[in-house]
């Protein structure tokens, strides 16, 4: 007789499980997405990860390179540490040359009281991850005004990430609702949105962002300037994301459910938001993603060329445009960090929207 007390249920996947599987399989993309979290963790404590305040000027490190942080001293293991850094005024290049004093050792400490902050924008703080006392420690160097690069690349990233994030988040709420009345009702409302899409993705994306942003009055604070760039990117990126829904739409309109729910008196909207939004929405979220680079690059371009954020505010694309000369190019490279970090973090972008796309796609294995 067949024991089946030991028989076990097979265990049920569940789409979500699926999904998760086949995303992880993807390591390059498991890889860029554990990068972006990475990214944006180290942007949002910012002032804690970085040694000093943006804004501080060390006046006599002025273009100052990196200083290693090292171990070895004279062939011995030692705890991590820089060398001092002295700098003279070079009489024939006109420039800072700046050595190392390799008979003074400043040890890198952990959890260090430093420039005050607010953490998180509200909490008054002064701790920060690394520093020397009586020292200078420039891991990425430091810019025109002797300011710390790690530190205002940190608080810039912030910015250009946060621009990303919440342009994408106003660019899906319009296009998938917008995208999902256009396909569900059809007829003049269809035609209507549909001939709009087509004359704003028939302007070209430069001249436009400059035109829209040239629009912002200068006078206008800060916030408000970040608020208007939002708005701009997101009004000119949902149009990709409307059609997308649309797409989906158009497919999903004569299915039983959507028929079902149709015929027993439901409301459009409800329609709309109960039944048909939720089963475009891992769509919606890969192409989210893919186009989540387009709007970090638009904002560093706008800033680049002086019409996006405006110091005091930072961004990388303010950083890149303090550097675009020559002479930074031949000498003072490390002031080109930003548009490194800048390429990763679009490049880690667009392995995670495609290893979601063959995620979410039910024919993949």
């Amino acid at each position: 007789m067949r024991n089946t007390a030991n028989t076990r249920a097979p265990r049920v996947v569940t789409p979500r499980q699926r999904m998760w599987r086949r995303f992880a399989k993807s390591r390059l993309g498991l890889a860029s997405g554990v990068f972006l979290g990475l990214a944006y963790l180290a942007m949002l404590f910012g002032e804690f990860f970085a040694p000093y305040n943006h804004a501080n000027a060390f006046n006599a490190y002025t273009n100052a390179p990196p200083q290693p942080i090292r171990v070895f001293h004279e062939g011995r293991l030692h705890a991590p540490f820089v060398y001092a850094v002295r700098g003279e005024l070079d009489r024939v290049l006109f420039r800072r040359i700046y050595t190392e004093d390799r008979s003074v050792r400043h040890p890198v400490r952990l959890l260090v009281r430093g420039d005050p902050y607010r953490l998180l924008g509200a909490l008054p703080w002064d701790v920060h991850l690394f520093g020397v006392d009586g020292g200078t420690v420039f891991v990425f160097g430091t810019d025109h005004r002797g300011r710390d690069m790690l530190s205002r690349i940190l608080i810039g990233g912030r910015v250009s990430l946060a621009i990303g994030l919440f342009g994408v988040a106003v660019a899906v709420v319009l296009g998938a609702v917008i995208g999902a009345a256009s396909g569900l009702i059809g007829g003049r409302v269809d035609n209507l949105v549909q001939r709009s899409i087509e004359v704003l993705q028939s302007f070209p994306n430069i001249p436009l962002w400059m035109a829209l942003s040239a629009a912002i009055p200068p006078d206008w604070s800060p916030v408000y300037v970040f608020g208007s760039i939002v708005v701009v990117l997101a009004l000119l990126a949902w149009p990709l994301l409307a059609r997308e829904v649309r797409g989906m739409v158009l497919a999903m309109r004569e299915t039983d459910f959507v028929t079902a729910a149709s015929a027993l008196g439901a409301r459009q909207s409800r329609i709309v938001f109960r039944h048909v939004l939720p089963n475009v929405m891992s769509h919606v979220i890969v192409t989210a993603t893919l186009v989540m680079p387009t709007m970090i690059l638009a904002e560093s371009t706008l800033s680049f060329f002086g019409l996006g954020i405006q110091p005091p505010l930072i961004s990388w694309g303010v950083l890149l445009q303090q550097a675009q000369n020559l002479e930074t190019l031949t000498i003072y490279p490390w002031r080109l960090v930003p548009g490194a970090l800048l390429f990763l973090v679009l490049l880690a972008f667009n392995f995670v929207g495609d290893s979601l796309r063959d995620a979410f796609d039910p024919n993949t294995q």
